[in-house]
């Protein structure tokens, strides 16, 4: 009688042999990620990393996933992107406290391991981690047949930062008459997927490799246009000693939900959203999915990734800065007394 070739583990799908080998594939990516502040390498069952130093140093944590823009990337086989969307995602969400990035921790879990489609993601997660300045210390890779679909994956990041107490950025300072300044999102970020892709794939019938109405990119490229980080002008501006009274980071929930995490019940912000014209795809989505416009300010971000709150005084040095970085931005609003709310001018 013939030996059989495979474990009883991977003739119920799930080959540690292969998921092995694929983890072991990443090891030159996930290194070149480390930085001075790293003890030891890849493989050990916790990550290792120096407390910071300085008196008075707080660590900043948060958690988040990518969502149905997987979806997009399975339909694509595209999955170097992904990767780079939930770093630059919980970059963003921490910098919100004026926190800066120390080390990214990663959890996928899948069907069943693709060596190639998992280090195209890793790629993405190591790309992202290195121009953040921070490293990829650690991670889970989980094989779960029967939980996800054939060819699909989720995927999930831990991030953890730093940032003195003293410059710990919460809202409370933000007053009647500061300005708001929005930095545009190169897409539809991580947010609202579910949707675009309904009316997108599943009313209009079309496919990832159609041209997007009005432009020369396909609706794929569009829908998996890399999440930002912000990282690099807000850092700018808080070296620059810009007085920045409070941030957000427009997510899911737009600007109606995340500007008030940081406003005083005192005070409104008010947006201008004659001050910028969203991207194409917006517009698409709007106008097919006959969607209400408040609807879609709400589910997606519209063309502003994050907002800059400060001092109509520090307008000018914080713009001057921007445009030495050839960095978009618009104003977009001010804040008014009010009571903890996003109102819209236009």
């Amino acid at each position: 009688m013939a030996k059989e070739s495979k474990s009883a583990y991977a003739r119920a799908g799930v080959d540690i042999d292969v998921k092995m080998e694929a983890v072991g594939s990443i090891k030159e990516m996930v290194a070149s990620t480390k930085t001075a502040n790293v003890i030891g390498g890849i493989g050990a069952f916790g990550g290792l990393h120096k407390i910071p130093q300085g008196k008075g140093m707080i660590l900043v944590a948060s958690t988040d996933g990518v969502g149905t823009k997987l979806k997009v990337a399975a339909m694509m086989n595209r999955h170097d992107t992904v990767g780079q969307d939930i770093v630059n995602h919980c970059v963003n969400d921490i910098l919100v406290q004026g926190a800066k990035p120390l080390f990214f921790m990663d959890y996928v879990g899948t069907a069943k391991v693709s060596p190639s489609q998992f280090k195209s993601v890793v790629a993405g997660l190591c790309k992202a981690c290195r121009e953040n300045h921070m490293a990829l210390l650690g991670g889970e890779t989980a094989e779960m047949p029967g939980l996800y679909p054939a060819g699909e994956y989720d995927l999930v990041g831990t991030i953890v930062g730093c940032v003195k107490r003293d410059s710990l950025i919460t809202g409370k300072s933000i007053r009647a008459g500061d300005v708001i300044l929005g930095l545009p999102s190169g897409g539809l970020q991580t947010n609202g997927f579910s949707l675009a892709r309904r009316v997108i794939f599943d009313m209009c019938q079309y496919s990832c490799l159609d041209k997007l109405p009005g432009t020369n990119q396909t609706f794929g490229d569009a829908l998996l246009a890399v999440h930002k980080s912000f990282l690099r002008p807000v850092s700018n501006m808080l070296a620059a000693k810009v007085k920045i009274n409070g941030m957000a980071h427009i997510t899911g929930g737009g600007f109606v939900d995340n500007i008030p995490r940081v406003l005083p019940k005192a005070v409104n912000a008010e947006i201008d959203r004659s001050t910028w014209q969203p991207p194409t795809i917006f517009n698409f989505i709007m106008n097919q999915g006959k969607i209400d416009r408040d609807e879609m300010y709400r589910v997606f971000n519209m063309g502003i990734g994050y907002v800059v709150i400060l001092p109509k005084n520090q307008l000018v040095k914080a713009t001057n800065i921007l445009r030495a970085m050839h960095y978009p931005y618009h104003v977009i609003g001010v804040i008014r007394k009010g009571s903890g709310k996003v109102v819209y001018k236009n």
